[in-house]
């Protein structure tokens, strides 16, 4: 029985090299998602990551209780989104993938077993041979390659966080866009109740004689400029409501969903932070990312130098069982196999492994210096359009209330004509459109200074109309 024992502490010894806290780590089910749970908590939201068909029917159940037949806000919307979006899970399910990577790597080397028999007579085998084998290079880099799969699965986790951030922002910000475009149909459909009543009084003093057809046609116009304007409106909104859902992960029976009129008044003093560069420095995953990998080039850099000698080497130990005559020989087998290269690739590794330190590192630079200007733009247009904002809603709007005010005490006076009473009316909804619009940028600007500090898409519009 040597040559077994002999074959069962080849493996044993190859198993000593499996990091078993590792491998139970990643083995857990849901293996690399504190990090994410942890990060939504300190934003006031719940990440869920599902597993089994019992608990996607569980959370689906939730959300339909939640939103069926409501009306959501910003809240209620990222948080439906964080547990229902599906592109969110299948990148949940990455994390996962990683994990399994992790998981095979701190295993260590696999040995591979062979058996051979030979020489085989009636029920009688003349020779028997097993062997355990196992690569050199999978022995002596097994604890440097482990934590290469440890680098990678921490961005792996940093990823999710990063896509759940993003989502958070995305859908917020689609709230935004909807609720915004529906305040602006509401308003367009208060000037044209006006509109209308005007129009019809001008048909009716067409009729007398007392207004010509020049002025009855402008009239009407405006009336039909209004309805067309607000038709276009109301598909703007719709649209932007369906792009909400879509990212909130509903369709079919859970559509039946409502979102208010209007946006949230404006704040007294604009969202910001004075240290807003060091809290993106700090927050931002796609940063913590570049700077494991840097680690992770270094470590193939230095893990290539060492295994450049040795990279074609396997290792095999086991028995031969020979029987002949009724006697049985037992022999040790212990095989080493390698081959020798060609040329010297030394010079050619360490300048591969220079270049692509310099790239990640300048990468990672570059990637530092954006993510600073990107907190600076946000915490420049969050404060920007809360001034700008205040302004028209001050300012503005008020002015224009007095004018239209004035306006109609003069048409009833009959010191102006109707066509003069319509124009100040279409001076009046542009300015409240503006402030409206203003308003929405704020919000939209809020959004992105979250954006800024935790990473995801900057909104690219700037507020421009």
């Amino acid at each position: 029985m040597k040559p077994l024992i002999l074959g069962l502490s080849a493996a044993l010894t190859l198993s000593a090299c499996a990091d078993f806290g590792t491998m139970g780590r990643a083995s857990e089910p849901r293996a690399g998602f504190a990090r994410t749970e942890a990060a939504a908590r300190s934003a006031g939201l719940t990440a869920a990551w599902h597993l089994t068909p019992a608990e996607v029917a569980a959370n689906a159940a939730r959300v339909r209780a939640r939103v069926q037949g409501k009306t959501v806000n910003a809240d209620t919307a990222v948080q439906v989104a964080l547990v229902n979006n599906r592109a969110l899970q299948a990148r949940y399910a990455e994390l996962g993938l990683s994990s399994t990577e992790l998981w095979e790597a701190a295993m260590g080397p696999v040995p591979t077993l062979g058996v051979s028999a030979t020489g085989l007579a009636g029920d009688a085998a003349r020779s028997l041979e097993a062997a355990l084998a196992a690569s050199l290079l999978d022995i002596a880099t097994a604890k440097p390659r482990t934590r290469v799969a440890q680098i990678r699965f921490e961005q792996a986790e940093l990823a999710a966080l990063s896509e759940t951030m993003a989502l958070a922002v995305e859908t917020r910000r689609a709230w935004i866009e909807a609720v915004g475009a529906f305040e602006a149909a509401a308003l367009i459909g208060q000037t044209q109740g006006t509109a209308e009543a005007a129009s019809e009084l001008a048909a009716q003093l067409g009729q007398t004689g007392a207004l010509n057809r020049a002025d009855q046609a402008r009239e009407h116009a405006f009336t039909a400029e209004l309805a067309a304007e607000r038709a276009a409106a109301r598909l703007e909104a719709e649209v932007a409501k369906e792009r909400l859902l879509r990212l909130m992960g509903l369709w079919g029976g859970d559509l039946d969903v409502f979102v208010p009129d209007a946006l949230p008044g404006l704040p007294g003093r604009p969202r910001g932070a004075a240290d807003i560069e060091r809290l993106a420095l700090q927050n931002r995953p796609d940063l913590a990312s570049g700077r494991l990998e840097l680690e992770a080039v270094a470590l193939d850099y230095r893990l290539e130098g060492r295994t450049r000698m040795i990279s074609d080497v396997a290792l095999a130990a086991g028995g031969e069982v020979e029987r002949e005559d009724g006697e049985t020989d037992r022999t040790a087998v212990l095989d080493l196999d390698f081959e020798i290269p060609l040329y010297d690739t030394g010079r050619l590794v360490s300048k591969r492994g220079q270049m692509a330190y310099l790239q990640a590192a300048n990468e990672l630079a570059d990637q530092a210096i954006a993510a600073r200007a990107e907190a600076r733009i946000a915490q420049r247009q969050v404060t920007g359009r809360h001034a700008i904002a205040r302004q028209w809603r001050d300012q503005v709007v008020p002015l224009r209330a007095e004018i239209d005010e004035q306006a109609l005490l003069s048409y009833n006076g009959m010191l102006t004509s109707a066509f003069d009473l319509l124009e100040d009316a279409r001076d009046g909804l542009e300015a409240r459109l503006s402030a409206a619009a203003a308003k929405k940028d704020y919000w939209i600007a809020e959004t992105d200074v979250t954006a800024a500090i935790w990473g995801g898409p900057i909104s690219s519009e700037g507020g421009d109309e």
